[in-house]
């Protein structure tokens, strides 16, 4: 691979696909950072594993992903389903471990297994990266009061355990104490079902499951078991980051190495300095200047990301002035992003010309920013960019300007829907 071809990898958490010359898919990996990850290949030690991959290697494909525990899924999905030579190959070394869920006991636990047995319990993984498995698991031991310990524990015979004595789980509030006899199997069973739930991705079913149960336990006026499922849907609700357990379908895995090279061809036309991974587009909307509104969407990695759209009610232009709307609105979202010491976009997209383009730069200029930012214009699909004379036109089939595209064309359907909503408000207001 030529030096040039790795500059153009992103420096973005994903997952790295090789093939050899037929196109058969010889490794999968996942990578924090899909450029230094690719490039360590080419400068490895020729006793390496990676000397192996590369002698085979004619071609790389990458998938971006949101982040990197999104990648280890994805990775752990695919090679599950492909199972690749090199990666099959070095299985041995390290075998990667499973969850297993040992429903077929009388009191389950969840225990870490290389090796997945015809024991009637449950497994999930295998998982490629230990240290994040096994956070989990110690939160969903906490959050289920699963029993940590590994003693064979049968309901029949735990009257005869005379001289159990009560460990620190239980007298922490961390386990049911069922070697104490404290709490019955079925019930014991009832408890900790939801584990299963968390780790076929079911979150929602999961949670509605635990509202009816606290729904009955408190109607019931059980209130400390109440609190309990309170307590533990909470967690549920509130958990910072959620591993999503769910199949990758061949069409989304195209889509997603489609979305990194629309991003690459992007950053290679108007030869920015980084991948343009976001991208804030806006667009301008009024009908005779009344209710002038204006829209401002969000894409990260090629994927409308609508938790951070914002829309803006134009404040300081009178009548029809689509140059002046444009500078306002720009001046009013970096502003903000200034204030709030927020991250700025690798790349602004303006709907329509030159004029746009400049009052857009004159609003950044007074802000002092040093943003990357081109318009858009509809007629022809022609790119204008700063400081320079001729317009840029992509080929109609070309990915990048299928991105641009796509913004421009989001950023004008949420301009429209909120103009429309304002011009419903106000009609009925006058009637």
């Amino acid at each position: 691979m030529k030096n040039d071809k790795l500059m153009q990898i992103p420096k973005l958490p994903g997952v790295y696909v090789m093939c050899d010359g037929v196109g058969n898919i010889i490794y999968i990996g996942k990578a924090k950072n899909l450029k230094s990850r690719i490039s360590s290949y080419f400068n490895a030690d020729i006793d390496s594993k990676a000397t192996a991959i590369i002698t085979s290697m004619r071609k790389i494909d990458y998938i971006l992903c949101m982040s990197e525990r999104e990648a280890l899924i994805i990775e752990r999905q695919l090679i599950n389903k492909i199972k690749p030579h090199f990666n099959s190959m070095w299985k041995d070394d390290k075998s990667y471990p499973y969850i297993k869920f040992s429903i077929n006991e009388d009191f389950p636990r969840l225990i870490f297994t290389r090796k997945k047995l015809k024991d009637s319990a449950l497994y999930f993984g295998p998982y490629p990266q230990l240290f994040y498995i096994k956070k989990l698991v110690r939160w969903l031991r906490r959050l289920f009061k699963i029993r940590p310990c590994e003693i064979d524990l049968f309901e029949r015979s735990l009257h005869k355990k005379k001289n159990v004595k009560p460990c620190l789980y239980y007298h922490t509030g961390m386990c049911y104490g069922p070697c104490l006899g404290r709490i019955a199997s079925k019930e014991y069973k009832q408890k900790v079902k939801g584990i299963k739930l968390f780790l076929d991705g079911k979150f929602k079913k999961l949670e509605n499951e635990l509202k009816k149960q606290m729904f009955h336990l408190s109607v019931n006026m059980y209130y400390e078991d109440a609190k309990e499922i309170r307590d533990r849907l909470y967690a549920l609700q509130s958990m910072s980051e959620r591993v999503m357990i769910n199949e990758i379908s061949q069409e989304e895995i195209n889509q997603s190495v489609k979305r990194a090279d629309s991003i690459n061809e992007l950053k290679n036309f108007l030869e920015l300095k980084c991948q343009p991974a976001v991208i804030e587009g806006f667009d301008n909307s009024n009908i005779h200047g009344i209710d002038a509104v204006a829209s401002m969407v969000r894409f990260q990695n090629g994927i409308a990301d609508k938790r951070n759209y914002r829309r803006f009610k134009i404040k300081t232009v009178y009548g029809i002035d689509d140059f002046a709307s444009m500078k306002e609105v720009i001046f009013r979202r970096y502003s903000s992003l200034i204030r709030k010491n927020e991250k700025m976009p690798d790349l602004i997209l303006i709907d329509g010309g030159r004029g746009q383009l400049k009052f857009a730069l004159s609003a950044l200029n007074e802000l002092r920013l040093q943003i990357p930012v081109i318009s858009l214009a509809k007629n022809n699909e022609e790119i204008f960019l700063q400081n320079k004379n001729k317009p840029l036109i992509l080929s109609k089939h070309s990915e990048a300007l299928k991105l641009l595209q796509s913004v421009r064309d989001e950023a004008h359907r949420f301009a429209v829907s909120y103009h429309r909503k304002l011009r419903m408000k106000s009609f009925f207001n006058s009637v």
